[in-house]
């Protein structure tokens, strides 16, 4: 049963397991690809006031998630594991997936190809997806609950990529996100 407020204690066996693996990947996936797909995918020039705020805001709370993790031991043992690594697992591989529809469509198009194909945001999806595998994985409510917030906060950086990407790519881009939902499916 998944607990609140975690047991906190830095053990070998913590939360920070699955995140040296989720930053490894992160790290290969910046690492080999050329600076201007790395500016592609961090530029954040068209942030007006209020989005940077959001986004600062966001990125705060899931470092304390993070944070807790990182001091959160593994629930070995219990089907909250078993739950929280298949979710993990599924956010890793599609994380992967999503990076490299990314870093292989050219820059002076929009990415659609891929799970771009069911998401505007399959990048981020895949994020919350291992976050919160990790969140079941440590069984911790506070966690989740830390994450959500997260991404309400980050919903406001999505928007504002949104706009950038429609002046950059106008109607070929606005036709894009009539067809495919901000999030997975539905949203």
């Amino acid at each position: 049963m998944m607990n609140f407020w975690p047991d906190l204690s830095l053990t070998l066996f913590s939360g920070w397991i699955f995140l040296i693996f989720f930053y490894t990947l992160q790290f290969y996936n910046v690492t080999f690809v050329s600076i201007e797909i790395r500016e592609r995918l961090f530029d954040r020039s068209n942030f007006n006031r209020k989005q940077w705020l959001f986004t600062l805001i966001g990125k705060f709370i899931g470092v304390c998630a993070m944070i807790l993790m990182i001091l959160t031991p593994i629930a070995y043992g219990t089907l909250e594991f078993l739950v929280g690594l298949i979710i993990y697992l599924i956010g890793m591989i599609g994380l992967r997936y999503a990076v490299i529809n990314f870093v292989t469509t050219p820059l002076n198009q929009p990415v659609t190809k891929g799970m771009y194909r069911y998401s505007r945001n399959p990048q981020e999806m895949m994020l919350t997806v291992i976050l919160l595998g990790i969140g079941i994985i440590v069984n911790s409510w506070i966690i989740i609950i830390l994450l959500i917030f997260s991404k309400i906060f980050n919903h406001f950086q999505i928007l504002a990529q949104e706009e950038a990407c429609i002046k950059q790519y106008g109607d070929s881009y606005r036709e894009y996100l009539k067809r495919v939902p901000r999030y997975f499916l539905f949203f």
